[in-house]
C-alpha cells in the first residue's frame, strides 16, 4: 500500500552558479523554465564551459520526484511513475530513487535504448533558480510506463504541472484521473512552474479536468491561472477547480483556502520561516508540495501542515541541491510534529 503515487517527468539535474551577467548572455528567462532540445542544452552547456563554469552538483531531480523524496524521507509511502534511458543516467536516476525509500516499477519506468533527460539549473547570487530542460524520453512517457496498479494500492495521485506540456501524455493522464475518481483516491497537482501556466494553461486545465482534492502553487502561478492580482482572490478562485488551494509566497504568509460542503471558502495564513540568506530556490516548491501532502495525508491540522512544509522549504533553499538528507527531513518532522 501507498499513501500517494506521483508521475512527473525524470531528469538530472546539473546546478551552475553564475551571476545575472552570465546568465542573461544565455537566451534564459530568469526564475523560469525552458524547454529545450539535446542540441540545444549541448549549446548551452558549451557556452557555459566556454566561461569556464563547472556544475557545482549532480542529482536526481524532477519536480514530483524532488516531491516524492520530501515525502518518503519524513516517513510516508510513496511511488513514483517515470521514464528513463537505459543509460548511466537513469542507472543513477533509479537507484536514487530506492534510495530514498521512493519505490517505482523499473520495468515499465526503463525505455530500451532512451536518453535520460536533464535540467540545467542556473542559480544566481539571489538564490533564484534558472532551469533549461531537455526532457529525453520522459517527452515519450506513456500509458505503458504507469503502474495502475500500484495507483489501486494508493490514498493520492500527484500530478507534477509539467505533465500539462506534454500532449500525447494527456489521454494516459485521464485514465489515471479516471482510476482516481472510480476509486475514491484524492488527486494533488502542483503547477510547479509560471512557464506552464504561460504556455500550457488549456493542458493544465485538462490534468484538472472536473476537478481535483489539491492544487499547490506560488502566488504567481495562482494570479497568472486565475488572473487576479492578489494571492487571496487567487486562492479563493482556485477552489474553482479544488477543493483545497495552497498558495505559496516566498518569504510572506503562504494562503491556504478550503471550500467546504455548502461551497463557502475558509482562509488559513501560515507565517514562512524566516530565512537568514536565500542560497538556492532549486526544489523549495516541490518540498513544499511533499512536505504539506505527507502532513495532510497523516491527518494533520492545515496550520500543521503549512508549518512542516514551510520549515522544509526554508532549509531547502538554504543549501545548494533541490533535497535534504533524509536526517534532516526525519529532524523537522520531530521538531515540527511531535
Amino acid at each position: 500500500m501507498y499513501d500517494v503515487m506521483a508521475v512527473g517527468n525524470a531528469l538530472v539535474d546539473h546546478e551552475y552558479l553564475l551571476n545575472d551577467e552570465q546568465l542573461t548572455q544565455t537566451s534564459l528567462a530568469k526564475g523560469s523554465m525552458t524547454l529545450a532540445s539535446l542540441e540545444e542544452q549541448t549549446q548551452l552547456l558549451a557556452e557555459f564551459e566556454a566561461q569556464q563554469l563547472q556544475p557545482s552538483k549532480q542529482t536526481g531531480g524532477g519536480s514530483a520526484a524532488n516531491a516524492m523524496f520530501a515525502f518518503a524521507s519524513l516517513g510516508g509511502k510513496s511511488f513514483y511513475g517515470c521514464r528513463v534511458g537505459d543509460d548511466k543516467a537513469g542507472e543513477f536516476y533509479l537507484a536514487d530513487l530506492n534510495q530514498a525509500g521512493v519505490a517505482t516499477t523499473s520495468e515499465k519506468s526503463v525505455s530500451a535504448g532512451g536518453v535520460t533527460g536533464s535540467c540545467v539549473v542556473a542559480i544566481t547570487p539571489d538564490g533564484e533558480r534558472t532551469m533549461q530542460t531537455f526532457l529525453g524520453t520522459s517527452s515519450d512517457i506513456n500509458e505503458d510506463n504507469l503502474d495502475f496498479e500500484a495507483l489501486s494500492q494508493s490514498s493520492w495521485l500527484y500530478f507534477e504541472g509539467y505533465l500539462a506540456m506534454s500532449e500525447s501524455l494527456r489521454p494516459a493522464l485521464q485514465k489515471l484521473r479516471q482510476q482516481a475518481k472510480d476509486n475514491d483516491i484524492k488527486i494533488a497537482v502542483s503547477f510547479a512552474d509560471p512557464a506552464v501556466v504561460n504556455f500550457a494553461k488549456e493542458g493544465l486545465l485538462e490534468v484538472l479536468g472536473d476537478g481535483v482534492n489539491t492544487i499547490f502553487c506560488n502566488a504567481e502561478e495562482a494570479m497568472l491561472f486565475t488572473e487576479t492580482s492578489n494571492i487571496t482572490e487567487a486562492a479563493q478562485a482556485l477552489t474553482q477547480y479544488c477543493q483545497l488551494a495552497v498558495v505559496t509566497n516566498s518569504a510572506e504568509d503562504t494562503v491556504i483556502c478550503e471550500k467546504g460542503a455548502d461551497a463557502t471558502t475558509t482562509l488559513t495564513k501560515v507565517p514562512t520561516p524566516k530565512v537568514d540568506k536565500v542560497i538556492d530556490t532549486n526544489g523549495a516548491g516541490d518540498n513544499y508540495s511533499g512536505a504539506f501532502l505527507y502532513a495532510l495525508s497523516q491527518n494533520h491540522s492545515l496550520t500543521e501542515c503549512g508549518q512542516l512544509a514551510g520549515t522544509v522549504a526554508s532549509q531547502v533553499v538554504q543549501q545548494f541541491g533541490p533535497r535534504l538528507t533524509v536526517e534532516q527531513y526525519q529532524a523537522i518532522a520531530k521538531q515540527v510534529l511531535s
